[in-house]
């Protein structure tokens, strides 16, 4: 090892490998160590009988963020993967297979609303003005905060924008006061499911995601969100990271109250300081002895978690109607699936799901003729699940799509894969199974998150959708990019 100061990093998902290019790049020795064969955490991607499967996220929102990410090495997005911008973003099918495609043209989404509920189109013109403005603070001056005080926001302008942001109101009030029909309803509240919370317990602040949605677009990168993750692996190659597969910590080291070693495969390796962006739990409460632990049993017990999914990966020898590339099917009651996954956690009776289908958009991604289906339900963290309730759900889904297709979806399957709950403890360590962190609600927002920083360990940092500033992938890449800068500014 060089003299330079050594950082190593635990886990490889987004924000792991955004935190490793931008500390190689300040001319650190950043070694990486993964416990699973391939890099990418719940970003990885699978291939079988000819068809690729990106096994997490599919939604590309805020091309903004991976640019500024790849800027700062000089590069753009294009030298990585071609990103086509999706028309119609989406589809939502609600009850009686009524369907409404979502237009990428501001002006035909106007169009849309106004011939659904007359004065709406105004509405949303305002609607989206807003959400504007709260894009632009929240990610100007909200998330690029390590969140470490409450003295990092007292700030006038953020003051000042306090009562504007809607902090203290909920987004289902902000929308609901504003449109009536419960189509369009559902339409401006599906974004905050991946926010994890109820729309009536999510802050109205974060109707800057309909900005996100609406105005900046859904996109697709080539080859499938798997294209992102070796976009950010080349980079980080690129400024010397090393990177470790099959490379399970299972201890971090403490000496004198800082973190001198890690215990990989059994044996110890020693650097100068620690990023964990493995979940934050299992570090917390399974890599450290006890007294080190940033946090007690009952506060993780008191965490409002984000949901958990099922999931199937299913390859079919034929190609759907009436099938976009992603598509939320509101066939069911809405609110009653929210309870269940969130008041009265229990697999729903009754459950809406999302489609996705890259082969509308990306030939690769399955051989000639064929499709590439990933379907997800969200249900409650925790659940006890098996093959036998995996299959139940797969017919119950299977029923809804072979009607809305109009074909029969069974007989044409050549493959299918499920996970679920068992399998993000198994292969992520994820806290409870938890598919996307944390919910964001207001008491788990900025400096009340679990912090970026050890409070008895100096030199052992924290990264990911657990902390600062929360679940998603553009979230996850500035979390990254946060805790290296924060990490450059202390005295290693």
């Amino acid at each position: 090892m060089s003299n330079k100061k050594s950082i190593a990093i635990i886990g490889s998902g987004f924000s792991g490998l955004t935190a490793a290019a931008s500390l190689a790049q300040a001319g650190l020795h950043v070694e990486v160590f993964e416990k699973n064969k391939q890099l990418g955490g719940r970003a990885r991607q699978f291939k079988a009988e000819g068809f690729t499967f990106d096994m997490g996220p599919s939604w590309y929102w805020m091309p903004e963020v991976f640019e500024k990410f790849y800027k700062r090495f000089g590069k753009k997005t294009a030298d990585f993967y071609e990103l086509v911008r999706l028309d119609p973003s989406y589809q939502v099918i609600f009850k009686g297979l009524e369907t409404i495609k979502i237009p990428a043209s501001l002006e035909e989404l106007y169009e849309l609303f106004e011939s659904i509920e007359k004065g709406s189109a105004k509405k949303l013109k305002a609607f989206l003005e807003e959400a504007k403005y709260k894009y632009e603070v929240g990610m100007n001056e909200f998330v690029w905060k390590p969140s470490l005080s409450i003295l990092e926001f007292m700030d006038k302008r953020i003051i000042a924008s306090f009562f504007k942001l809607q902090m203290l109101s909920s987004i289902s009030k902000q929308i609901r006061s504003k449109f009536k029909d419960p189509r369009l309803q559902q339409i401006l509240e599906f974004p905050v499911l991946f926010l994890g919370e109820k729309p009536q317990n999510t802050p109205a602040l974060y109707s800057l995601m309909n900005f996100a949605d609406l105005s900046l677009g859904t996109w697709y990168p080539k080859g499938g969100m798997y294209e992102i993750v070796k976009a950010m692996v080349a980079i980080c190659k690129e400024q010397g990271v090393i990177f470790h597969t099959d490379a399970e910590v299972s201890k971090i080291e403490v000496v004198d109250g800082k973190a001198t070693a890690l215990k990989v495969n059994n044996k110890s390796l020693s650097f100068d300081a620690i990023i964990s962006s493995a979940d934050y739990h299992h570090t917390d409460k399974h890599l450290l002895d006890e007294q080190f632990a940033n946090y007690s049993d009952q506060y993780w017990d008191k965490r409002k978690l984000a949901p958990s999914s099922l999931l199937f990966y299913v390859g079919l020898n034929k190609q759907l109607k009436n099938i976009k590339h992603h598509n939320l099917f509101f066939v069911e009651d809405f609110d009653q699936h929210a309870v269940q996954i969130y008041d009265n956690p229990q697999w729903p009776d009754d459950p809406l799901f999302y489609v996705c289908n890259p082969s509308k958009t990306d030939e690769k991604v399955a051989p000639l003729n064929s499709d590439n289906i990933f379907i997800l339900i969200p249900i409650a963290t925790d659940l006890e699940d098996s093959e036998e309730k995996h299959d139940y759900y797969f017919e119950r889904i299977l029923d809804v799509l072979e009607e809305y297709c109009e074909d029969n979806i069974r007989e044409s399957i050549v493959y299918k894969k499920s996970f679920s709950v068992s399998d993000f403890k198994k292969e992520y360590h994820s806290y409870k199974g938890n598919a996307y962190g944390l919910a964001n609600t207001l008491s788990q927002t900025a400096f009340l998150k679990p912090r970026i920083s050890n409070k008895k360990v100096s030199n052992l940092y924290y990264t990911g959708q657990l902390t600062v500033p929360g679940p998603g992938v553009p979230p996850s890449i500035i979390s990254g990019q946060l805790v290296a800068d924060y990490v450059l500014k202390q005295k290693l």
